[in-house]
């Protein structure tokens, strides 16, 4: 009876030559599992990607696929039980880019390497599935780094493998490829192959991946699922953060706030206040914000790019006790922002707000481009 795990890391140190970069990597993947490997520059990603993919030899410990040592496979058998996508940039003199493809079907062409009909139709289907289909014909030399990316993923996919290892795959590529590429690999994973892959982006990686692995210092300093590794405090520590935030609830990069005493009041709620939070970031101006619930939208940002938060207890009513404090965080201030939120039962007291403003003289501002004027910026 076959292991479970599908795909497993035992023991594993990687490095060159003697010196290990990363020791004791111990890893057990289902079939179907997206594992996304991330860290620092340097903390030995694609080493370990290297690996696994026998382009280096391991200092320790095994790679198995299915149960089988790969340094013991053949590597016809390799190639076409795991594929990898690299960040190395080949060069294929006078090759278009339906050759460069249909090279991922040599483990199982003839010694001759001729396609059958049914290889030039997984050939067209990959270069379909990732939507280059339309360039079939052109030198691959010509295309644009991202285009490269997404020929290389054909080929990998031609390959029909059990394993796809990607040394960050989304390089090169614009947002709208990059969710196109994430969402292929996705798609494979749903129909069983394993992904092992690095990423950069650690919130897209949060998003698309089954499992997280954290790398630094030479160590797994974290091994799970997105939720339970990739904490705001995991990630300021794996980073090494010192300004500036990461919110893993939206998985987003807030900039360091501007300190000092406040100069922009934002009556936020409902992530209305959002553009003119990070707008007086970018301007190195001091804000604050109120009256938020605890459970609002705008919380997060605002706290991470706020001086002073004026916030009320989740679900319920705005207090006087709540608006003394902000009328007194807007009194230093030169300016209010009315952000066109809704006001009802809960948040009334911040139309109030507005109305303390306007009787104490302050400039009321309503888009996010009045804050340099309005803030003597």
């Amino acid at each position: 009876m076959k292991d479970e795990y599908f795909f497993t890391l035992d023991g594993l140190s990687v490095g060159y030559g003697k010196k290990a970069v990363v020791s004791d990597i111990n890893v057990r993947l289902p079939r179907g599992t997206v594992l996304s490997l991330v860290g620092p520059n340097g903390a030995g990603k694609s080493t370990i990607l290297n690996t696994i993919t026998r382009r280096l030899s391991a200092l320790a410990g095994v790679v198995r696929v299915d149960g089988g040592d790969i340094k013991k496979m053949r590597g016809r058998d390799v190639a076409q039980r795991l594929a990898a996508v690299t960040t190395e940039r080949i060069r294929p003199e006078l090759t278009t880019v339906y050759e460069v493809a249909a090279s991922g079907r040599y483990p199982y062409t003839n010694a001759f390497g001729t396609l059958t009909s049914d290889d030039r139709k997984a050939v067209g289907d990959a270069l379909s599935r990732v939507g280059v289909d339309d360039i079939a014909d052109r030198d691959f030399l010509s295309l644009s780094d991202g285009q490269r990316q997404r020929v290389m993923l054909a080929r990998a996919i031609c390959q029909e493998p059990d394993v796809i290892v990607l040394d960050e795959p989304t390089s090169y590529l614009d947002i709208k490829h990059k969710i196109e590429l994430l969402e292929i690999l996705r798609s494979m994973a749903r129909s069983g192959v394993t992904v092992v892959m690095s990423m950069h982006e650690i919130d897209l990686a949060s998003k698309v991946s089954d499992m997280l692995m954290l790398i630094k210092d030479g160590r797994v300093a974290g091994l799970g699922a997105p939720c339970e590794v990739a904490d705001a405090e995991s990630v300021r520590e794996l980073y090494g953060i010192g300004r500036g935030s990461y919110d893993d609830v939206f998985g987003s990069v807030e900039l360091p706030r501007a300190d000092g005493e406040p100069l922009l009041f934002v009556v936020g709620g409902g992530g209305r206040g959002i553009p003119f939070y990070r707008r007086a970031q970018s301007l190195s101006v001091p804000c604050a914000a109120g009256i938020i619930s605890e459970n609002d939208v705008d919380i997060i940002p605002a706290r991470a790019l706020c001086v002073e938060v004026v916030t009320a207890p989740a679900f319920e009513v705005f207090t006087e006790r709540e608006a003394e404090a902000a009328r007194a965080v807007i009194d230093k201030c030169r300016a209010v922002a009315d952000c066109g939120a809704v006001y009802g039962v809960v948040n009334r007291e911040n139309a109030r707000l507005l109305d303390y403003a306007r009787e104490r003289g302050k400039r009321i501002i309503t888009s996010p481009d009045e804050t340099a004027e309005a803030c003597g910026i």
